[in-house]
């Protein structure tokens, strides 16, 4: 599950998802990361190019990732849900199998922190019942926060790993900063 439907107040209104670097769109390049993927259930207007199964939006757009997350339930059919921003150019493959591989140990969802210990919540792996459960339990997803989800839930949270003085997978382009920044990288 790709959440791609955000305003990028931060960067005026710009689609995001769409942004170039290095050639690629931002979404084309979380895309390769789940390449192995049963599904992808994109959650945003639909962009022509990209590979994805499902296309959906919370309603009304523009109401956040939870109601993001909780339109593109419905088309889950797997055991497992990653759910990812798609502003995340420098995430791999590796990295998403290491959440999943993760849920082996038992928790009801893994997810990334950076290198200070925060949580990337919208870099995660979760069991697909519990991620349902609470989606349910919350009720109006209107606004609500990414961060309710976690409530009484088993957490494992993983540092992941990148490479020397290479950019952290868990990098997202919020800012016209973070994409100049992303381009040094590129």
């Amino acid at each position: 599950m790709i959440l791609a439907g955000g305003r990028a107040s931060r960067m005026g209104g710009v689609d995001k998802a769409a942004l170039g670097l290095g050639g690629r769109s931002l979404l084309a390049r979380v895309t390769d990361a789940v390449r192995d993927a049963r599904q992808v259930v994109l959650v945003g207007p639909e962009r022509p190019g990209v590979r994805v199964d499902v296309v959906t939006r919370e309603d009304p757009p523009g109401s956040g990732p939870v109601a993001g997350i909780g339109a593109a339930l419905p088309y889950v059919t797997a055991p497992v849900t990653v759910v990812l921003a798609a502003d995340l150019p420098f995430l791999g493959w590796n990295q998403v199998r290491r959440l999943r591989e993760a849920l082996e140990r038992g928790p009801e969802v893994a997810l990334a922190v950076d290198d200070r210990g925060r949580d990337q919540l919208l870099l995660a792996a979760w069991r697909t019942a519990a991620l349902r459960s609470r989606v349910e339990a919350l009720g109006d997803l209107t606004g609500v926060a990414v961060r309710r989800l976690l409530t009484g839930v088993e957490v494992d949270r993983l540092a992941l790993e990148r490479a020397p003085d290479g950019p952290p997978p868990w990098f997202d382009c919020d800012t016209e900063q973070d994409l100049r920044a992303a381009e040094r990288w590129t």
